[in-house]
C-alpha cells in the first residue's frame, strides 16, 4: 500500500485515499474529508478497473442485464395450425357406383345409392371417422331428402350442408359424435 491508493475498510463502509504510511499505521482521508488511522490488515486496496466486491448498483445492473439478455434470447413461439383430419368423401352419383345403369329403373338406382350411403356411414362409425361428406348431386332433390330421412334414424350424428365453396349445393356433411353422451 502506498500514498494515493484508494482503499476500503474491511469491517466498515468507509472508503478513502491513503495520505500517510508510517510503519504498520496508515492514515486515509475519507470521501467526507476526515482523516482516520488504520492498520494495514484493516484495509483493502481498491483497483479502479477491477473491484473484488461489487457494489449493490453493479449487482443490480448485472441482474437486469441478465434478465434483458434472457428475454431477448428466447425464440418466439411458433404456433402451428391444428391439423384437421380430412373428411371421408362418398360420391353417390350413379356412374360412380356401377359400371352401367342400363336397364336400372330410377327406383333401383335410388336404392343402390341409399344402400351405399348406409354402408359407408356404418363403416365410418365403426372406424371412428368423425366427418363424412356424401356427394349426392343437385338434381330434383329426391336422393337428398331420402338421405336426410335415413340419417335421422341414427343417434349421435349431425347432418348439415357441406362446404358450399367446395361442393356447391350437391353435398351434405355428417358429423359423427365419437362420444354420443356429449353433444
Amino acid at each position: 500500500m502506498k500514498i494515493g491508493d484508494k482503499v476500503s475498510v474491511l469491517d466498515d463502509p468507509i472508503t478513502g485515499v491513503i495520505t500517510k504510511v508510517e510503519n504498520d499505521q496508515i492514515i486515509i482521508r475519507t470521501e467526507d474529508g476526515f482523516e482516520m488511522e488504520f492498520t494495514q490488515q484493516e484495509l483493502v486496496v481498491e483497483h479502479s478497473t477491477l473491484s473484488l466486491v461489487p457494489s449493490l448498483e453493479e449487482i443490480t445492473d448485472a441482474v437486469q442485464d441478465k434478465e434483458h439478455f434472457k428475454k431477448k434470447s428466447k425464440k418466439p413461439l411458433i404456433t402451428t395450425k391444428k391439423k384437421e383430419i380430412p373428411a371421408m368423401e362418398v360420391d353417390l352419383h350413379i356412374h360412380k357406383l356401377t359400371e352401367s345403369s342400363k336397364g336400372m329403373s330410377n327406383y333401383d338406382m335410388l336404392n343402390l345409392q341409399l344402400e351405399t350411403a348406409k354402408r359407408q356411414l356404418q363403416f365410418a362409425i365403426e372406424k371412428r371417422i368423425s366427418r363424412v361428406i356424401f356427394i349426392h348431386g343437385v338434381g330434383q332433390g329426391v336422393l337428398k331428402e331420402e338421405l336426410r330421412y335415413e340419417f335421422s334414424k341414427y343417434d349421435g350424428i349431425k347432418v348439415s350442408d357441406a362446404d358450399y365453396q367446395k361442393y356447391g349445393l350437391g353435398a351434405m356433411e355428417i358429423y359423427i359424435y365419437q362420444n354420443p353422451d356429449r353433444k
